[in-house]
């Protein structure tokens, strides 16, 4: 089929086969309109969870119909487990420990780059936090990775500790405080706002946020800057 359904009428669109493969096929203008549709996806998942979400709320935010939606996706549970796994995926990527031999330098870029995350994409990573507040029931094929990726900081963590480089900690429940603090920015950007004297249009100055939090873990951690 040649046609683009999102320039067709619905009527038409209704009369046109489901996919068998929503994502995977290429064709002039498909990028673009599936980019619209994740972006439509990102936001309705953000404010109402998977259960919340309809196909119906996420087609009109993305300027589409519901038929010419399910042409590109299956259903909202195949697009919701896409961009579930893409956000870990993305997590695992930004926020390893690239170079462990100095804990001053490696926390500390590490809370600003989950602050910096926090601040650039809290769309995104509400769509995990209300994952978790409904159970977490997509993510068990997540957390046996997470657990994984998790322990490798563990270790690097006790390396430290045990060379006398920063104090006896339980470095997993260090790293649990660090997501805390930095993911809080998302999920609670309105307190946040309003907290700080700013209406909803204002930018923040995420700079004296990262500068008091990154010397706050890093005294909490007896490290010396």
């Amino acid at each position: 089929m040649n046609a683009d359904p999102a320039a067709l009428s619905p009527s038409t669109a209704q009369e046109m086969p489901a996919p068998d493969g929503p994502l995977s096929r290429a064709r002039p203008g498909r990028e673009r309109i599936m980019a619209a549709i994740r972006t439509a996806a990102v936001a309705e998942f953000s404010l109402h969870g998977l259960k919340g979400t309809s196909t119906q709320a996420i087609a009109a935010r993305a300027g589409l119909t519901k038929p010419q939606l399910h042409y590109y996706i299956a259903g909202k549970e195949e697009l919701y487990e896409e961009l579930l796994m893409q956000v870990l995926h993305a997590w695992k990527v930004v926020f390893s420990f690239e170079d462990a031999s100095d804990p001053a330098t490696v926390l500390g870029d590490y809370i600003r780059k989950k602050l910096d995350h926090a601040f650039d994409n809290p769309e995104i990573s509400r769509i995990f936090t209300r994952e978790v507040l409904d159970g977490g029931r997509n993510l068990d094929r997540y957390w046996p990775n997470a657990r994984a990726w998790t322990q490798k900081k563990v270790d690097i963590i006790n390396g430290w500790i045990a060379r006398g480089q920063m104090r006896p900690l339980d470095a997993r429940l260090l790293l649990m405080h660090i997501w805390a603090m930095t993911q809080s920015y998302a999920d609670y950007a309105i307190q946040t706002r309003v907290m700080l004297g700013l209406p909803p249009d204002a930018p923040i100055d995420r700079e004296p946020i990262a500068r008091e939090l990154v010397a706050f873990v890093l005294a909490g951690c007896g490290i010396k800057t």
